[in-house]
């Protein structure tokens, strides 16, 4: 009787706690979503620089035809987001449909809005900003705003390029296409959206306070475990290995930081052993354990 009153309680509490998930995220898609919008029409487009994907195909196409740009972002995305439900899955498709609508709403919205400054290296700079956080909000709540990804995606698996690679050509192909359509001047100034942009994009996912995973090999693995857990207050973890040159026994100390410790742990790892090996690498998200700083004095 109590098990089962037990799990009676449960169920409302997980079903709750998946509402606010679920709330939360489409807070953060709409604000994204929003802020591209805004980078795109009160920067970007009234100067006549583009964005690479389909927001970039979207912003020659509109000035071409003279239609509304949200249409062309809504309609030439629909494909991709048909295939990335087939082959990606269902809620990544739905997020990124609530997403593409969200922006393309908004470019018309502000469509009529005057733009804030008419120097084309500030709009570039200030819209590549707003642009790369958005899209960063977007990407970190589990949608996405451009169907290029979704190519991206699938040609990487059947080819021996990466996604990166596959959407940083076709972004070089569209960014290129400004040349001809704006003039080479705005192409250029397009190239310095995109790297804004693309760095944001970075800074937003990953968290100006980016974690790093430590790794470290010595024989004063101890003294090294017990001066990064009072020094720098993080938890350290023991692992066996072997050496495959020796053949003998080596211990490695695993830890995880952020970036603004990595300085202290090198000057720390160099003080108790100069000759440890020691290798850093960046972690895209870090969750359960005991990651939460302790108290160091």
């Amino acid at each position: 009787m109590n098990t089962g009153t037990t799990a009676a309680k449960q169920q409302p509490q997980h079903s709750q706690i998946k509402k606010l998930k679920l709330l939360r995220r489409s807070i953060f898609m709409t604000i994204g979503a929003a802020m591209v919008s805004v980078g795109l029409e009160i920067f970007l487009v009234p100067n006549k620089i583009i964005d690479g994907g389909i927001v970039g195909i979207s912003i020659i196409s509109s000035v071409l035809s003279g239609l509304p740009l949200g249409i062309f972002l809504l309609l030439l995305n629909l494909p991709f987001l048909i295939v990335g439900y087939k082959q990606i899955g269902k809620t990544f498709a739905i997020s990124t449909l609530y997403s593409v609508l969200i922006m393309s709403i908004g470019t018309t919205l502000l469509h009529p809005v005057p733009p804030l400054t008419i120097d084309p290296l500030l709009a570039a700079v200030f819209g590549g900003i707003i642009l790369g956080i958005g899209v960063g909000l977007v990407i970190r709540s589990g949608g996405s705003l451009d169907g290029t990804e979704i190519v991206a995606i699938l040609f990487s698996k059947k080819s021996a390029f990466s996604v990166g690679e596959i959407v940083m050509f076709i972004n070089l192909f569209i960014l290129g296409s400004a040349g001809f359509v704006f003039g080479w001047d705005h192409a250029m100034y397009s190239l310095i959206a995109y790297y804004i942009a693309f760095k944001m994009i970075d800074i937003t996912i990953e968290g100006f306070d980016e974690s790093k995973s430590v790794w470290i090999i010595s024989d004063y693995n101890k003294e090294i475990g017990e001066a990064i857990l009072h020094r720098l207050g993080r938890g350290v973890t023991y692992l066996n290995g072997e050496g495959a040159f020796t053949g003998g026994p080596k211990r490695v100390i695993f830890c995880v930081i952020n970036r603004l410790e990595e300085a202290k742990m090198k000057t720390i790892v160099e003080e108790m052993d100069p000759a440890a090996f020691l290798a850093i690498g960046n972690i895209h998200d870090v969750k359960g354990g005991r990651f939460k700083k302790k108290d160091i004095h």
